[in-house]
């Protein structure tokens, strides 16, 4: 892609939804760590089903240590990986009250020395609650990144890099999330719907499905 079409191809995403957030839910800094953190393989909706209980009773990292890893494994035992993330969010927890006087660091360098948070899940905390112009490369974003032309790359951390360098202002700040939304919802996996793809003409995918599926 061209830096015109870069940046058309945001203009249009911009003008159809112009504040886009993420779809995980949270009260606060801590919460966003740990919904994140638990999302790893799993889907926002099935986070959100387990967390909302919990976050009704857990607001902070002290809190979530009182709850203790089984409290917190009776929440969260319908996510994917749950021992392995409890784990995690137990160590975080502590980590966070031993080091951080319980505050959520705004930092990269020391967000990923929590356990269980890594590139993707720091950039994000610092994007959707620090305001920082982050990529956080999922597989929606990876994928959109190669089919389209946008920020090709073999790793996510090549796609980053080229989103660092190709994403121009005003859109920096929300790009992440419309790239993640647009993968989610119509540059699909298995099928992109082309054919009610907005941002048709500036892709370079050489697939395209234009004609919608029977039976879809």
């Amino acid at each position: 892609m061209t830096k015109d079409q870069i940046f058309e191809f945001f203009r249009r995403l911009a003008e159809d939804d112009p504040a886009p957030e993420t779809e995980l839910e949270y009260g606060n800094a801590y919460q966003l760590v740990v919904a994140v953190a638990l999302s790893a393989q799993a889907t926002d909706v099935g986070v959100n089903k387990a967390t909302r209980a919990l976050f009704a009773a857990v607001e902070t990292p002290q809190q979530m240590l009182e709850l203790g890893e089984d409290g917190l494994k009776e929440h969260i035992k319908t996510i994917g990986l749950f021992n392995s993330k409890a784990r995690n969010v137990i160590a975080l927890s502590q980590l966070l009250v031993d080091e951080y006087g319980g505050e959520v660091p705004d930092t990269r360098e020391d967000l990923v020395r929590l356990p269980g948070v890594g590139r993707k899940t720091a950039n994000v905390v610092l994007n959707c609650w620090f305001g920082q112009e982050t990529f956080a490369v999922d597989t929606h974003i990876f994928r959109v990144g190669n089919r389209t032309g946008l920020a090709k790359g073999k790793t996510p951390e090549q796609v980053e890099a080229k989103l660092e360098k190709r994403v121009p202002q005003p859109f920096r700040l929300h790009a992440h999330h419309w790239l993640i939304l647009h993968g989610r919802y119509v540059c699909k996996a298995r099928t992109p719907e082309c054919w009610r793809c907005k941002l048709v003409d500036l892709c370079s995918y050489r697939k395209k499905v234009l004609e919608k599926p029977k039976g879809r």
